[in-house]
């Protein structure tokens, strides 16, 4: 009887010792960048809470390159997880962290009790291989700790329009005619398309592969030349710049032999974005002139002033670090002129973003296409990855997520509950553009989430942004949106914040010293904000109404049009109404008065299923600024028995839209028994060559008279 109970105390002891032992390694790590700038201070992360007094206790400190203590301002965040550092001196640094910083630090150990990192006072090139491999070293150690804090999950949105300088799809003078471009965000600088035209021509994408159609005598439309790809690629954007026909395109190619990572990666092949330059100005016979490209999935594209700026992702397998000791992880790419081999890129154009902990590069690449065939292209790679794109003639913006650490009891009871993204803040990085060079200038996080895109805007100078902190449906802490004011370095100057709790942001147009803002949960709340003081801006006016815009565009100074969807509550028994979807809506706001919006008209059109491509793409809307046309594509479905709805048909809709009031010119809607769409046939763009109108699809063009509207020609495309 002794013996067993022994063996029953050295069994719980044991069990006890086991207990402890696992609490013991409960480990915590630190994120954070290995490079920072002087003005902008450093921040890290931790995966657990600090104590508030860690600092003033000496727990937490930092030392220069000569292991000096260094007196600076450190902050820890009220999440007890951020420890920031607001301006620090130019020099190599080490963060030292003692266990007794950490909360319940008899729980926890410590994964890296030194962090170091340099502080620059101007963004500078990577030293060498030895840098780069130490950077993604340490990314590769916070991931197999359950550090990693580069990824979020970000509530999904429809595209929203903004900026003063939208071209709007006016029309330009060519060989043809007036004709319509491509609804582009700023003026001046064009965005790629799925479709072009000189006037004269059409050039499309269609089934893998680009067609040149002869539009010049309507009725009869004929194919002019098409432009095949192999498998390895495909077509995903065009420009026409004069007689130059840029195609830009996915492919993959592959790996050089010095650099194959097999059998840790899971593919021999890179993918690229390729580009393609033909010389059309003979449209019959077009000829390939150029082809080069860079490492990555492409991002965004724009061209101004003749020169072509198009940025990439690249996620680098530097898993293979497990495995190889000196694996190539700088991005590729390949130039015609040179031979056509892909390259790394030279260590001197590889930069970190100021506070990136990212595995990814933003390569940015630039040519002036005014001698298409001999110009040197410029490519630039920046650790750190990228989202969403904003550009004017004068500066790039890039964006990424930033990842906000939740505190411990926080973070424990949403793990115990049901699942819910987590909360990001936004870098914002800012490039300056001369010719095909871009050079950083400055960054900074902003508090929330952007939309997309239009999210953001640059006027005389200040950069504007309006973000969704939160999550709608994270009752504990509710979603709530901001509009942010930046100078021309970056430093917030002004802000509007905490706007509709509850609600994110549908929608966003920056015109001049006006933003606009559409939120939405219930109703369609559009705010009228005044930004002419950059370091005051005030909510002028707000306007409730049933939907919700998710594009707005500008009809003159005082009018607005939104497109979005039609909204209806039903009565929950025991519970709050459910929102419900139902047709597509035209709105037109009257904003004269800028404390009280007005709604003055509306357009519902078909019922719940109802959709066009221009409620997430821009591009897609058609304008006629001297005719006061609006059109875009359409699918119409319509209420059946119960909760099903019915296909009626597709093809696009056509709007006179003036200060009076919505009415509509021309429905291209075909009627049809079948149950489906037809992506073969359905419309991806509008646009006009003098007084004709064409649609065009990825197997067809349909021309119609832009007074009648009664149809003229077709051309369909062999498949």
């Amino acid at each position: 009887m002794k013996n067993k109970k022994v063996w029953a105390i050295a069994a719980i002891a044991a069990a006890l010792f086991g207990l402890v032992f696992v609490f013991l390694n409960d480990k915590v790590s630190v994120s954070a960048s290995t490079v920072a700038l002087a003005e902008q201070g450093w921040k890290a992360n931790f995966s657990s809470e600090l104590q508030q007094d860690a600092i003033d206790k000496g727990n937490v400190y930092i030392t220069d390159s000569q292991g000096q203590t260094v007196d600076v301002e450190m902050i820890i965040h009220d999440n007890g997880k951020t420890l920031e550092i607001p301006e620090i001196p130019t020099g190599e640094y080490q963060l030292h962290i003692k266990r007794a910083a950490l909360k319940n630090s008899f729980l926890k150990s410590l994964v890296n009790t030194e962090v170091s990192f340099t502080v620059q006072e101007q963004l500078e090139q990577i030293s060498g291989k030895e840098e780069l491999r130490n950077y993604f070293a340490q990314l590769l150690e916070m991931q197999q700790n359950n550090e990693w804090y580069g990824g979020t999950v970000a509530e999904s949105g429809e595209e929203t329009a903004e900026s003063s300088d939208s071209t709007s799809g006016e029309s330009e003078a060519g060989a043809g005619g007036d004709y319509s471009t491509t609804n582009n965000q700023v003026e001046g600088v064009d965005e790629a398309d799925l479709v072009k035209t000189d006037g004269s021509y059409i050039y499309s994408i269609s089934e893998g592969r680009v067609m040149i159609s002869d539009v010049r005598n309507s009725e009869e439309m004929a194919v002019a030349a098409e432009l095949p790809f192999t498998e390895e690629t495909y077509p995903q954007q065009l420009f026409l710049s004069g007689d130059t026909l840029v195609i830009l395109g996915s492919s993959y190619s592959a790996m050089p032999m010095d650099d194959f990572r097999l059998p840790h990666s899971q593919s021999p092949y890179l993918g690229l974005t390729s580009i393609y330059l033909y010389d059309v100005s003979n449209p019959q016979s077009p000829r390939l002139i150029r082809e080069f490209g860079a490492e990555g999935n492409l991002s965004g594209a724009r061209l101004t002033n003749n020169i072509l700026y198009f940025v990439t992702n690249v996620y680098p397998d530097y898993w293979v670090l497990e495995e190889q000791s000196e694996p190539e992880l700088r991005p590729h790419r390949y130039d015609s002129k040179n031979g056509g081999e892909l390259e790394p890129l030279p260590y001197d154009s590889i930069a970190i973003l100021p506070g990136t902990t990212e595995g990814s590069y933003s390569v940015i690449t630039a040519i002036d296409l005014n001698e298409p065939e001999t110009n040197d292209i410029s490519t630039e790679g920046f650790l750190g990855g990228s989202e969403q794109l904003y550009m004017n003639e004068e500066n790039l913006f890039l964006t990424a997520a930033a990842y906000v650490p939740l505190n411990d009891e926080t973070q424990a009871s949403r793990e115990m509950a049901i699942w819910l993204p987590q909360q990001a803040n936004t870098e914002v990085f800012k490039f300056e553009l001369d010719g095909t060079a871009v050079e950083f200038l400055a960054s900074a996080e902003i508090t929330g989430s952007l939309l997309n895109q239009f999210s953001m805007d640059e006027h005389n100078g200040y950069f504007r942004a309006v973000t969704t902190e939160g999550v709608v449906w994270d009752l504990a802490s509710p979603s709530k949106n901001h509009l942010f004011i930046l100078d021309g370095q970056m430093n917030q100057v002004g802000s509007v914040e905490d706007l509709a709790p509850g609600e994110r942001i549908y929608s966003a147009r920056f015109i001049g010293d006006k933003a606009y803002m559409v939120t939405f949960k219930e109703t369609d709340p559009l705010f009228v904000i005044d930004v002419s003081e950059p370091s005051s801006p005030q909510v002028l006016g707000e306007l409730k109404i049933p939907g919700f815009s998710n594009y707005l565009h500008p009809l003159d100074d005082d009018h607005l049009i939104g497109f979005g969807y039609d909204t209806k509550l039903l009565p929950v028994k025991n519970g709050e109404p459910r929102v419900v979807t139902g047709g597509m809506k035209i709105s037109l706001f009257d904003v004269s008065d800028f404390s009280d919006p007005v709604e003055k008209d509306t357009e519902i059109i078909g019922g719940p299923g109802t959709y066009s491509t221009l409620q997430y793409d821009h591009k897609a809307l058609f304008t006629h600024k001297e005719k006061n046309l609006f059109g875009f594509p359409a699918a119409l479905y319509e209420e059946s028995t119960g909760d099903y709805v019915e296909f009626e048909g597709e093809g696009a809709l056509i709007y006179t839209i003036t200060p009076d009031g919505i009415s509509q010119a021309a429905s291209l809607i075909e009627p049809t028994d079948s149950q489906y769409e037809d992506w073969n046939t359905a419309i991806q763009r509008i646009l006009y060559i003098g007084g004709e109108l064409y649609t065009v699809a990825n197997g067809e063009i349909k021309c119609y008279n832009m007074e009648t509207f009664e149809p003229i020609g077709s051309l369909a495309f062999n498949q």
